[in-house]
């Protein structure tokens, strides 16, 4: 793995410019200037036969509460460190590739109609395992259930509640032309759940079936994940070999990579849900983005 290259004149505190894209990609964003207009909507089924077998088996190897949740971030994951375009964003009609892998997730405190909901952001390093995903997200979710106002999300949204209306949509104006400027300062980018590489909801937790979620002007979140309930379809036409799926939804700004791009990033999903195994170790190698 070749050293990240140095912080450059342009360059953000959650990103670096990309400077030799092709000129297509370079104008689009001046086109395309918002993440709403320029969403990409994919959804897909995907056989967790193998995914679900091996969930059981780290479970009983000491990692109770092992679910769909850590191993589509931990795919994610390994996904970007061979991908690194998927974790690239827009910012002031810009293309930048981020620094880290930041996970947003919404967390209900407890699951009630009156349950507190809140946002967590996990930050995780391109070669992190099942195993590392596991302890980051068992220990940022415990935190976010505590009662009260237990994360900074939490601080932070509070203490923007108190704001008057019309002084808060100022205030927010001026967040959006510092972010667009590049000058938001790091502490904001650490609580803000519109900022990060991707969002992840779990819909089958509650029940529910995958939706097509809508991408965030505010901020630069690129993709939005969702997957649903479990599902048993039949593998083939006799209906006497039945597997189980998830259904999923991605949306992604069209501006970050192309379709032939994304294509190879599927396949390598599909590989990952095939040979679950490959989590459990460090990816033999860890592809930069360019420069």
């Amino acid at each position: 793995m070749k050293s990240p290259p140095k912080r450059r004149l342009g360059d953000r505190p959650d990103g670096r410019r990309l400077r030799s894209l092709d000129p297509l990609f370079c104008v689009a964003p001046y086109i395309m200037k918002n993440r709403s207009g320029s969403s990409n909507f994919f959804s897909g089924s995907i056989n967790i036969n193998q995914a679900d077998k091996y969930i059981r088996e780290k479970r009983r190897e000491n990692m109770p509460g092992l679910g769909m949740l850590h191993f589509f971030i931990a795919t994610y994951i390994r996904t970007v460190s061979q991908k690194p375009a998927l974790n690239r964003f827009i910012s002031g009609q810009k293309i930048y590739a981020r620094h880290d892998i930041e996970v947003n997730l919404t967390v209900k405190k407890e699951l009630t109609v009156a349950g507190q909901e809140t946002a967590v952001k996990v930050r995780f390093e391109h070669t992190d395992t099942i195993y590392d995903v596991y302890k980051k997200i068992q220990a940022v979710v415990a935190e976010a259930k505590k009662k009260g106002d237990s994360n900074s999300f939490d601080r932070a949204a509070r203490l923007f509640r108190l704001i008057p209306g019309l002084v808060l949509k100022f205030v927010v104006f001026l967040l959006e032309i510092m972010d667009y400027f590049g000058v938001l300062p790091r502490a904001l980018l650490n609580v803000s759940p519109f900022h990060g590489s991707i969002f992840i909801s779990d819909l089958g937790s509650v029940g529910l079936p995958s939706v097509n979620h809508h991408l965030y002007d505010f901020g630069n979140i690129p993709i939005f994940l969702c997957f649903g309930v479990k599902s048993r379809k039949s593998s083939n036409k006799t209906e006497d070999n039945l597997s189980r799926f998830i259904d999923f939804t991605i949306t992604i700004d069209e501006r970050i990579c192309d379709g032939f791009y994304f294509s190879g990033v599927l396949r390598l999903v599909q590989k990952i849900f095939n040979n679950p195994n490959m989590l459990d170790h460090l990816p033999e190698t860890v592809v930069l983005d360019v420069d």
